[in-house]
């Protein structure tokens, strides 16, 4: 039996970024050159998506922002490593990550679907409830203004029998 994997096209997804020093017009010219390394090698697009500018979590090379960029493709085993080692000699890419990602069937995709409608479902159901408990709590709490307001001649009574001279001897 061999230990070598079997080679053959596997699906993968790389997501990169392109540092903020380049404007975006030039970012997107990084984008296109990342897919044209892609197709170079034989791989085939599935996805592309550039995201555009965003914040990063921490600094990285003293900048806070950068553009981001995403592929999906197909591409044999062994030709990973020349994309990984040409992205990593590149000035013009900060960061990039490449996964091995499964291709999902349709039933997988429908299930998915179903799923997020459910979670989608039950938090409708919560905000609805939250706002009909600030109702509540607003309702409750006009009552409680109404109660403490007392009519000025009930307040009055009230002070003349404290004020009452004769209860105070």
């Amino acid at each position: 039996m061999s230990k070598t994997k079997p080679s053959g096209l596997i699906h993968y997804e790389i997501l990169f970024i392109v540092p903020n020093k380049f404007t975006d017009d030039e970012a997107q010219k990084v984008f296109k050159k990342v897919g044209e390394l892609i197709t170079s090698l034989d791989g085939k697009l599935t996805l592309e998506n550039y995201w555009g500018k965003k914040k990063f979590a921490y600094p990285i090379n003293h900048e806070y922002y950068g553009y981001y960029g995403l592929y999906e493709f197909d591409l044999e085993r062994t030709l990973i490593a020349k994309i990984n080692d040409t992205l990593r000699l590149d000035k013009e890419v900060v960061r990039f990550l490449i996964v091995k990602k499964d291709v999902k069937s349709e039933e997988q995709i429908k299930k998915d679907k179903k799923i997020k409608e459910k979670i989608d479902s039950k938090k409708t159901e919560e905000l609805k409830e939250k706002e009909e408990a600030k109702k509540e709590t607003k309702k409750v709490s006009k009552k409680k203004e109404s109660e403490k307001k007392i009519d000025l001649k009930t307040l009055d009574e009230k002070l003349d029998d404290v004020l009452n001279i004769d209860n105070l001897l």
